[in-house]
């Protein structure tokens, strides 16, 4: 892909770098256009690089086309990334890279526990395998969950803390085929990308802990967290592509965005009915500390 180039209103003259970084499932849905457009106002607030990143980690959930689907929707929302997109589809050797370097330091562990196995213990693994060795298949490989506290401040949300013994377990790295797990993925490319802050939904506040572990266990550096409210539908649950998210109409951008920027607590009355003057007041509006709490998505844009 070519490199953008962003608008010369807001040059990129700071040293933040943040991203957006869909996975090729299915086109885009509200609760993701949300999820860009903060993250979006974020960087060029701050005068800083906007990357978008393509999470194509697990091909049998992607849809052929999604990837390219989705840029194009963000371009008709006025969003382009300012460097050359990352596909991480094509980044298996730098996350093989990190697995080695957590094996060889005893970080990591083969184990064939099934979901049955881990039954009793609600689906955690802690410290010894349920099932035994099984020669006949491949394992996955878990990071050891210590019993360690890991605690971060989110912009938005505060100071936040987990037990990873606790709550998550030792958790997938490697998958029984082969393919790296996101959680390794995404610490490894942001680092390599220079991300500075990460902004993103809520649904992945309870991931930030073990990606801190990780980032501390690989040496690498912690960027700043904002999470932004959850958007959900009218019975309360996640808005996903799985779950049969409406798609944003990238041919009538405007509706979507100025419901997006409502979500995020801005107010777009009075401004014109076009993509950049929405996108002019996101970055004049746009406050991370006054953000609200998860809300329902307008009926037009939750699911099908």
């Amino acid at each position: 892909m070519a490199l953008s180039i962003p608008d010369s209103r807001h040059p990129i003259s700071g040293s933040y770098r943040g991203r957006f970084a869909p996975s090729p499932t299915g086109p885009l849905h509200f609760g993701s256009l949300v999820a860009a457009l903060g993250s979006w106002a974020r960087a060029r607030s701050q005068n800083g690089a906007w990357i978008v990143r393509m999470e194509d980690l697990d091909p049998p959930r992607e849809f052929p086309g999604a990837a390219a689907d989705i840029v194009a929707a963000l371009a008709a929302f006025g969003m382009s990334s300012d460097e050359p997109m990352l596909y991480q589809s094509a980044r298996a050797a730098a996350y093989t890279d990190a697995f080695e370097r957590l094996r060889h330091a005893g970080h990591v562990f083969p184990c064939w526990c099934s979901r049955s196995d881990l039954a009793a213990t609600h689906g955690l693994h802690r410290g010894t395998c349920v099932a035994g060795e099984d020669a006949t298949r491949a394992p996955a490989w878990r990071l050891r969950a210590p019993d360690l506290v890991v605690g971060f401040d989110d912009l938005a949300l505060g100071r936040q803390s987990q037990n990873l013994r606790d709550a998550v377990g030792d958790f997938v790295i490697r998958r029984v085929e082969g393919w790296y797990a996101y959680q390794l993925a995404v610490v490894v490319d942001d680092a390599a990308q220079g991300i500075t802050e990460i902004v993103r939904g809520a649904d992945l506040l309870d991931s930030t802990p073990r990606q801190i572990h990780l980032q501390r266990l690989l040496r690498l550096p912690t960027p700043a967290y904002l999470h932004l409210p959850l958007v959900l539908d009218a019975e309360g649950r996640k808005l996903s592509k799985q779950d049969r998210a409406r798609p944003i109409d990238r041919d009538n951008p405007v509706p979507a965005l100025r419901a997006a920027l409502e979500f995020l607590g801005m107010d777009p009355r009075g401004v014109a009915a076009n993509v950049q003057a929405l996108l002019d007041a996101a970055l004049r509006q746009f406050d991370p500390l006054r953000l609200p709490k998860s809300v329902a998505a307008p009926a037009e844009f939750g699911r099908q």
